[in-house]
């Protein structure tokens, strides 16, 4: 840590990079739920609960794309591309090193949750009542599985998981990442938890919010 460096309370690591092969490569960040994109309701989460830094770890997007203000936001990108999500913390974690502002705890985010507001809100509330030997809690989901991608973790334990990987965490699964730490993990709602992943999913999510879903699939392709 420099000398001008500060410590803040939160920081945030939203990952965006994935290859999203199951809708056919588009960009799941920027998919529309409810009058907002994923990526945009996740910067609004983690503003929500002053974070800083906030970190999205793939493409860099406009802010018309993204339909937020990215001012303050910074991109990242892991060397080569799509080496999954734990290489995309990684390169969030290094870029931070040299910053001023080292956060005492990170939100590890997908960018894939339209319940992510509610979900950082409840992680915010929850991290309050770790014990101190604690390294972190994350959600799980209805099943009790927990969603590593839906935590907040110590920095410096996030970081001393990623100095034990190799190739930098390339392709490495995100349980890898969190192995040794002391985590809680908190069951939540679905709608906190439910992501993404397939056109079926982006539709249900759509509908969920009482919006149009039928164009679903082509209107996507066509961006």
């Amino acid at each position: 840590m420099s000398e001008r460096s500060e410590t803040k309370r939160h920081g945030a690591i939203l990952l965006a990079g994935g290859r999203a092969s199951r809708v056919d490569g588009a960009a799941k960040p920027l998919f529309d739920v409810g009058g907002r994109t994923l990526l945009g309701a996740a910067v609004e989460a983690v503003r929500a609960v002053d974070a800083r830094p906030i970190t999205v770890a793939g493409p860099e997007a406009a802010a018309s794309d993204v339909g937020v203000d990215l001012d303050g936001v910074d991109f990242v990108r892991e060397d080569p591309p799509f080496g999954g999500p734990v290489a995309g913390g990684v390169a969030a974690l290094d870029a931070w090193r040299t910053g001023d502002v080292v956060p005492e705890w990170t939100f590890l985010l997908a960018c894939d949750v339209p319940g992510i507001g509610a979900a950082v809100a409840r992680l915010a509330q929850d991290v309050l009542l770790l014990p101190g030997d604690s390294d972190g809690v994350c959600l799980a989901d209805a099943s009790g599985r927990p969603q590593w991608l839906a935590g907040v973790y110590r920095t410096e334990a996030l970081t001393r998981g990623a100095a034990a990987l190799d190739d930098r965490g390339r392709d490495a699964p995100v349980r890898a990442l969190v192995a040794d730490l002391a985590i809680a993990v908190v069951r939540a709602p679905a709608d906190e938890t439910d992501d993404v992943d397939t056109w079926e999913d982006l539709n249900r999510a759509r509908a969920a919010a009482g919006q149009d879903a039928y164009d679903t699939h082509r209107t996507e392709e066509a961006r």
